[in-house]
């Protein structure tokens, strides 16, 4: 019985993925959405990455819940991770050595300051080209996941991350009000001077904005990524 329900199932989806494909159509034009996007976001903000500049700002708020769900998650990881660790008392076979190889440890403290650097490029450039807070976050995260594989008895600093967090998300808070008092809306980025377009120091507080998303962010990913380590 349950064979001939996951069956039906399966045939159902095929069907409704069937009609979705053969019905599909490339759009040929732009949408009036988004050719206002297009213009108005260099136009208005200064940014030549015109994803950055809504997520950042015409949809600033959204982006705050975002980033609260990503604290909720980390919080939680912590929580349950740190009572089980409690509970548990691991032990090493007598004998046995376990530790990162010879290469990867070597090969840890090259690419490292590699990683680390392209992760603030990616966070710092977010307005120009692709990239921004939350992928530079990523970045600098997967550089903190490599140095745990390279240094597995190495001390993370949570106390640091929680205040480095804690701090990037009051500043981003505060940023998003003085854009409602001087500006005209929640992380409103003409508060600052939109600059030249397509230099560094452009478009206004954007990058301020995902470089505050960025530490948020990477801060977060990292606490979540040594909770699991045994």
């Amino acid at each position: 019985m349950r064979r001939a329900f996951s069956l039906l199932a399966v045939l159902a989806f095929g069907v409704i993925f069937a009609g979705l494909v053969s019905h599909y159509g490339e759009r040929q034009t732009l949408s009036a959405l988004a050719v206002h996007y297009l213009t108005q976001v260099p136009a208005d903000l200064g940014a030549p990455n015109v994803v950055t500049g809504i997520l950042i700002t015409f949809r600033g708020f959204d982006t705050l819940g975002e980033v609260a769900v990503l604290f909720m998650v980390a919080a939680s990881v912590g929580l349950l991770l740190a009572s089980e660790a409690d509970e548990k008392s691991f032990s090493k076979p007598v004998g046995v050595t376990q530790g990162p190889s010879e290469l990867v440890r070597n090969g840890a403290e090259v690419v490292l300051p590699l990683i680390f650097l392209f992760g603030a490029y990616v966070i710092m450039n977010g307005h120009l080209s692709a990239g921004g807070g939350f992928q530079g976050g990523a970045v600098v995260a997967s550089g903190v996941m490599l140095l745990m594989l390279a240094y597995p008895s190495g001390p993370i600093h949570h106390a640091f991350l929680s205040i480095t967090e804690s701090l990037a998300g009051v500043f981003y808070v505060l940023i998003g009000i003085v854009g409602i008092v001087f500006g005209g809306g929640f992380l409103d980025s003409h508060i600052l001077p939109r600059g030249s377009f397509g230099t560094l120091f452009s478009a206004g507080a954007i990058p301020l904005i995902s470089a505050l998303l960025g530490i948020k962010v990477g801060a977060e990913l990292s606490v979540i990524i040594d909770r699991f380590r045994s």
